[in-house]
């Protein structure tokens, strides 16, 4: 536990005046972790069946395609241009058909570098973009996936009995669900209420709140049932206690994408 904590002073030490200076910095430093989360992404198949190295290396390239095309821009909208879509498709597909051994990579394995690139690269793609746009409202998708996560750990710790999905994450329990989501929607509404706009309607606050709650808690279900499948316990060891940069960003992924789909609608 003493690890764990440390561990993330010093990431926070580290994000947050970077994330409150904004500009060029943060696009460069949000560039590189989506690269490293990329990577975790691709090594969790290593147990399996390792990535060939030149399939790593194009990937690489289409997620700095989609993140970052220009660290010098700062850029408040976001959109993804048909013919990277295009090229995306071809470079990863044409391989695994002409590949001359198709148990080092197939078109399974094509289709899983294509979905990882595309789920990451935007995603992170979007958080820039939201930093630029609000910060505001950067740090109120942080403050309910990271009050979410804690206080699903600590009401599960201390009173949770009920076993959620033991097959895909053990230690987790329907008291730390449910105790998750009522921290998580009360700090996040009462910040958004006091720091955003004061006026937003408290139904539909409350509404996206929980909606966005439950998808943090997905979203690290989602990414432990991925590990349990490839069987890794984390994704890297580069933050002691915590695994790897994927582990931490697990649940403001999803965040983020299903926080996109609410303002796309409202």
């Amino acid at each position: 536990m003493k690890t764990r904590v440390i561990s993330a002073l010093v990431a926070l030490a580290i994000c947050i005046p970077i994330i409150l200076h904004g500009g060029i910095l943060f696009n460069i430093v949000a560039y590189v972790i989506g690269l490293m989360c990329l990577k975790e992404f691709l090594d969790a198949k290593s147990n399996r069946k390792p990535i060939p190295f030149f399939i790593k290396l194009i990937a690489f390239i289409f997620m700095s395609l989609i993140v970052l095309v220009d660290v010098k821009s700062i850029s408040t909208t976001f959109s993804l241009d048909y013919r990277v879509l295009a090229a995306l498709f071809l470079s990863f597909l044409f391989p695994a058909v002409l590949y001359h051994d198709h148990k080092k990579y197939s078109i399974n394995d094509a289709f899983y570098v294509i979905g990882g690139v595309l789920f990451l690269g935007i995603s992170i793609a979007l958080l820039i973009m939201l930093r630029h746009t609000d910060l505001k409202l950067f740090v109120f998708l942080f403050t309910i996936t990271i009050t979410t996560d804690t206080f699903a750990y600590l009401t599960g710790s201390l009173i949770g009995k009920h076993k959620l999905l033991t097959e895909i994450s053990p230690k987790k329990t329907w008291e730390g669900l449910i105790g998750g989501t009522i921290m998580g929607v009360f700090v996040s509404a009462m910040f958004y209420h006091t720091c955003i706009d004061p006026e937003f309607s408290k139904i539909t606050l409350l509404a996206i709140c929980t909606f966005l709650s439950l998808l943090a808690q997905f979203g690290d279900l989602a990414f432990s049932a991925m590990k349990r499948y490839f069987g890794i316990k984390d994704f890297s060891n580069l933050m002691p206690g915590h695994g790897g940069i994927l582990d931490r960003l697990d649940s403001i992924i999803f965040v983020v994408l299903g926080f996109t789909f609410f303002i796309t609608i409202l």
